[in-house]
């Protein structure tokens, strides 16, 4: 299946005119060809995955000597940017969805309508534990809590309960029938039983909400005046940590109510744009169901002399 970027339209009316822009989250290059097509001047793009790098640079191919591809984590955006002797940027784009390129390989085990390996890293070669390594060896506390936290799953302890009884697991039809068993579908009932685990294993081995934290002051900071941050969530967990941040950034005293007399110091480094975040038309998600869920927050860096007002 083909990758559609979502909310395509909104996040090029809301970054362009840029000079230099970084697309933080490359996927299939579906925003970042979008943005170069549209006048931007230069993009860096980064992805973890280098499936994902291979195939950007086939959609990008038109715009070789102004598209910079790199095959490292958005968190290293300043870094990179650096590197090309960027010292800010004009526009950044953080689609932070799984693509369907990576859903539809079943040896990436994302998803368990396809047998495959229990992996769900976005970086095959990188450290970090894969699936199975969690699923076979967190303690049965310790997976619960996981299920719940990042899948907001309420029947989390009696289905790790049941994976810590069917262990090991190899395969993520293994496991997905597992689940299946402790926690049967009801009749009329839409979502998979295992939708909400496999989502939380997956958050928690990319460590994506503490990647979300982290990259969000990394990105405003690396922005000059004017320039804009556009960030695409698809869960509530994903969302509530780019309206937090985005709130904070936005404000200028941060000081308990109690507090007569201001002595935090903090100053609102950007504005908001979207006090209520976009969402897709009927007509976009008829086309493309997946931006079902999508939510964009867009805010723009304050100059120096502003007062942070918004």
């Amino acid at each position: 299946m083909e990758h559609i970027s979502v909310l395509l339209d909104a996040v090029v009316s809301a970054l362009l005119p840029a000079a230099r822009v970084v697309d933080g989250t490359l996927g299939a290059g579906g925003h970042a060809r979008a943005l170069l097509a549209g006048g931007a001047g230069e993009l860096l793009g980064l992805d973890a995955d280098s499936l994902a790098i291979s195939i950007a640079r086939q959609t990008l191919a038109p715009f070789a000597e102004r598209a910079h591809l790199v095959h490292r984590s958005y968190e290293r955006m300043a870094e990179e940017a650096a590197a090309l002797g960027w010292s800010g940027v004009d526009a950044i784009v953080l689609d932070l969805g799984v693509s369907s390129m990576q859903f539809d390989r079943a040896e990436r085990g994302f998803a368990f309508l396809q047998d495959g390996p229990l992996d769900m890293r976005f970086d095959p070669q990188g450290e970090r534990p894969s699936a199975a390594d969690l699923v076979n060896h967190l303690d049965e506390a310790e997976l619960a809590d996981l299920i719940y936290n990042y899948g907001e799953e309420h029947h989390s302890r009696r289905l790790a309960r049941a994976i810590v009884a069917g262990r090991p697991f190899q395969t993520t039809r293994e496991l997905a029938a597992v689940i299946e068993r402790a926690q049967p579908r009801r009749p009329g009932d839409k979502l998979h039983p295992a939708t909400r685990t496999f989502q939380a294993l997956r958050i928690a081995v990319n460590d994506e909400l503490g990647a979300v934290e982290r990259v969000l002051p990394l990105a405003i900071d690396l922005l000059r005046p004017g320039g804009r941050l556009a960030v695409i969530s698809f869960h509530s967990l994903e969302d509530r940590l780019v309206k937090q941040a985005f709130k904070l950034a936005s404000t200028d005293c941060i000081c308990p109510p109690r507090v007569p007399v201001c002595v935090c110091g903090h100053r609102a480094s950007v504005r908001l744009l979207t006090r209520k975040p976009q969402v897709a038309d009927a007509a976009e998600v008829a086309q493309n169901p997946r931006s079902r869920s999508a939510k964009l927050r867009v805010v723009e860096k304050l100059g120096g002399d502003e007062d942070g007002a918004v």
